[in-house]
């Protein structure tokens, strides 16, 4: 009988039940999808009238509040309330005294705030609570200031501040002393207005900014000189010595990013809003709450919160990368455009409900697998937000990794990247595409902080990176570029970002441009930009001259280096700009500063498919040597196989930009590393400059046609563009007889031995050029079919036919060289 109970006792009651699944937590036993179904119906129904009912009842406070507003307006505004007059003052006034003048601003202001209160629950109860700290803390100080006095007589309580200020301030002043109680009232008011405005302290100093900016004051370290004021809304200012004390140090890093935060303990906001997830209605009340929170942050308090590591070299004024811009000509006026040409993006999002639903669904998977880990933040970009994950301790890192499919059907989402761990941090972080993506301005990156801190010329806006923060980069850190995606995911963009970047921040003087546009319609919106060397360039061939011109430009500017003592273009300028250098004696030239040199290539493949020897031996040669020339390249493909990105180009281009790819192999090739293959296109790109072991992910900024064509318009007016004409000239090549060959050498050397010694002979040669008689007598024949020497006279000398005074014109013959005829005037 003990054995029959025993054994029905560890029988279920319910056969009929479902046993918890393996792997769950202890205790909890998962509902069926239709229980999970009816409940939340269920709760739909409930909370549907219950919030209607809500808002009804707040509406009526809030006619209530208008109602009382206008009655005492008009007694203590205007004078005017009938005989119920003195009840309504008295009554006023023996609650808040003399600051009945205020009641009915704040009854107004209350009943604003509950009519929109539907779609902003939770600032409601903070907006009442710091009023009500004003109210108290304002009243005390009056009842202490105007002599503390007693309850009775009434009329000195109505007086000063009513009932309320004397229950606050009266027993405060004899157990502390005025003093000690006007103290407390006064951190009390300060309190007050952080809970009202929602404000923590650590914000204060970047919300002062921001309303001192607004109201058009501008703290005394940041103000510009009488002079200066006009150029106040450049991006870059003149400046006498630009390079005196900043120029590109070997350790610098090639890109600086605005750090803005993480949000911490994400599953707090399950607490502060317990049915954010109930019904339709309050789902979209959230979203709506989170949106405006999120869009009410200032963009400078993120400034403050640099973290280490990440955003070394790019706080405070005495970096080495603060550089000041070339001066201007003095007979030339240039103003830069001004930073209200670009539009303002929107707002960014520190959280939506999006990244509430992914945190759950994270956490639900770590649960289903018994993984010791929980999500302790994320950050929000505008493409895609990195949660970021804890393990517990003994869980190997592995677990997660092996995961990474389950999470991405948790998440609905197939563009899921793992990074274990997370730059700088003991986290593993699981970035995740954003449903709801934002667009980032050009004009927000270039009116940031990281970059107004920077005036260096060449210095252009990349874009976002996952945590929201702002990434700039220096062209002259990089100092080469490689920027490769297939087509549609922003490369072209991104281009057209750079070159708005620099004529935002750049004058003619300071970086000048050659453009390189083989598809003939990327480009066209710049053409006469006085930026420019040469018209943009659309056939490739002579893309190809023009690329061996830089070459050539770049060996002129290391002439004057050598010549002068100069290891950088930078020292070399600052010594002209200066008066130190001057030119050299018996020299007719005019020392100037050498401008920045910016050579873009919107399509590389189609260059390698035409000239692929030349370009690459003249890209071989600007990428390794051009740096300390000032001239740098930008090479764009939407093609990167191995046959366009050579490994020579590979080798001597260390910064590179991948955008999305159709391939693996495709990402090897850009940043001999997977992940452009996981992006996700419009924008989202992995940037890997030099001297990074990882590639920082960031959404390109964004600059439509109109804003490219009000900043073209406004350069273009102010100065004609000073094209070169060597630029794309064609050169003229030697072209060697094909009877000569390879001898063309030992042909030069052997023409110059017989014509100036007067001396046709072959064994001559032959001791002199130390080479065989076949050689020698092959020599001698060539410079018998050419006429310089007579046929041969058997043992005796040939006769030399050309004179010494003919020699260079001979050399020049047998080189291929054919003089120009003049040119005829044509009537």
């Amino acid at each position: 009988m003990a054995k029959q109970m025993k054994k029905n006792s560890k029988e279920p009651a319910n056969k009929n039940a479902k046993q918890p699944s393996r792997g769950r937590v202890k205790g909890k036993v998962p509902q069926t999808s239709t229980a999970k179904d009816t409940a939340k119906e269920k709760g739909q129904e409930s909370s549907e009238p219950t919030t209607h009912n809500q808002q009804l009842r707040r509406d009526a406070v809030a006619f209530v509040c208008l109602a009382l507003a206008v009655l005492v307006a008009l007694r203590e505004w205007f004078g005017i309330a009938g005989s119920a007059g003195v009840a309504i003052h008295h009554a006023v006034t023996a609650v808040v005294g003399i600051f009945s003048v205020v009641v009915p601003v704040v009854l107004v202001f209350l009943a604003t705030a509950l009519f929109r209160s539907r779609k902003e629950v939770s600032l409601l109860p903070y907006q009442i609570g710091g009023a009500i700290g004003m109210a108290v803390s304002l009243g005390g100080l009056v009842q202490i200031t105007r002599g503390n006095p007693t309850f009775l007589p009434f009329d000195k309580i109505e007086q000063t501040a009513g009932v309320l200020g004397w229950i606050v301030g009266y027993p405060f002043a004899l157990l502390l002393s005025p003093w000690g109680a006007a103290i407390i009232f006064v951190l009390l008011f300060a309190y007050s207005i952080l809970v009202f405005t929602r404000t923590p302290l650590r914000e204060v100093p970047a919300r002062l900014r921001i309303l001192l900016d607004r109201l058009g004051i501008r703290p005394a370290k940041e103000k510009l000189p009488a002079d200066k004021e006009e150029e106040d809304n450049s991006f870059a200012s003149s400046g006498d010595s630009w390079l005196e004390e900043n120029r590109v140090e070997p350790y610098d890093q090639a890109y600086e990013l605005e750090q803005e935060g993480t949000v911490d303990n994400p599953t707090e906001i399950f607490d502060a809003f317990p049915d954010a997830f109930d019904s339709p209605a309050s789902t979209s009340s959230h979203s709506e709450n989170i949106t405006q929170r999120a869009d009410k942050i200032p963009t400078e308090h993120f400034v403050e919160d640099d973290e280490p590591g990440v955003d070394e070299g790019v706080d405070g004024a005495e970096e080495a990368d603060q550089f000041q811009p070339l001066p201007q000509n003095e007979d030339v006026n240039y103003i830069l455009p001004s930073a209200d040409t670009l539009m303002k993006g929107v707002p960014h999002k520190a959280r939506s409900a999006a990244n509430d639903e992914v945190v759950r669904a994270l956490e639900g998977v770590l649960q289903e697998f018994n993984v010791d880990a929980q999500v302790t933040g994320f950050s929000r970009g505008p493409t895609v937000t990195r949660y970021e994950l804890s393990l517990g301790p003994g869980v190997k890192v592995e677990r997660i990794t092996a995961l990474s499919k389950n999470i991405a059907y948790a998440v609905a989402s197939a563009d899921v990247r793992i990074l274990s761990p997370i730059p700088g941090k003991s986290a593993i972080g699981i970035e995740i595409p954003n449903s709801d993506r934002e667009t980032v301005a050009l004009g927000d990156v270039l009116r940031s902080a990281v970059a107004c801190r920077n005036n260096h010329p060449l210095l252009v806006g990349v874009g976002k990176d996952v945590e929201g923060g702002y990434v700039v980069t220096n062209l002259a850190k990089t100092p080469h570029l490689l920027v490769a995606g297939q087509t549609g995911s922003g490369k072209s963009s991104f281009v057209n970002s750079m070159i708005v970047s620099i004529l935002m921040r750049a004058t003619p003087d300071q970086v000048r441009m050659i453009l390189v546009d083989p598809k003939r319609v990327e480009l066209t919106i710049y053409e006469g930009i006085p930026h420019l060397v040469s018209p943009i360039i659309t056939d490739a061939k002579k893309a190809s001259e023009a690329l061996e011109w830089v070459v050539r430009e770049m060996d002129a500017r290391y002439d004057d280096l050598a010549t002068f003592g100069f290891k950088h273009i930078d020292d070399f300028n600052q010594a002209v700009i200066s008066g130190d250098l001057q030119p050299l004696p018996g020299s007719d030239r005019t020392l100037r500063p050498y401008p920045y040199l910016l050579v873009v290539v919107d399509e590389l493949a189609d260059l390698m498919m035409v000239a692929p020897r030349d370009v690459e031996a003249s890209v071989q040669r600007i990428t390794q040597l051009a740096r300390a020339a000032g001239i740098h390249l930008v090479l764009a493909t939407q093609r990167p196989s191995v046959d366009v990105v050579t490994g020579l180009i590979k080798a001597n281009v260390p910064s590179r930009l991948a955008f999305s790819t159709s391939a693996l192999a495709d990402s090897r090739v850009i940043l001999d590393q997977p992940g452009a293959e996981k992006l996700i296109g419009q924008g989202d790109a992995l940037y890997l400059p030099s001297g990074s072991a990882k590639p920082l992910r960031v959404q390109g900024a964004w600059v439509n046609e109109d804003e490219i064509q009000r900043v073209v318009e406004l350069v273009k007016a102010q100065r004609e563009p000073e094209y070169r004409e060597d630029v794309t000239a064609v050169q003229t090549k030697a072209v060697v007889a094909e009877d000569i060959g390879s001898d063309l050498d030992d042909l030069l050397e052997a023409a110059e031995l017989v014509v100036s010694t007067q001396l046709g002979s072959t064994s001559m040669l032959q001791r002199k050029l130390r080479i065989g008689f076949a050689r020698a007598g092959r020599l001698m024949d060539l410079l018998e079919s050419r006429f310089i020497v007579g046929p041969s006279l058997g043992s005796k000398a040939r006769e030399v036919l050309v004179q010494p005074e003919e020699l260079p014109q001979i050399l020049a013959m047998l080189r291929g060289e054919t003089a120009q005829e003049p040119e005829t005037d044509v009537d």
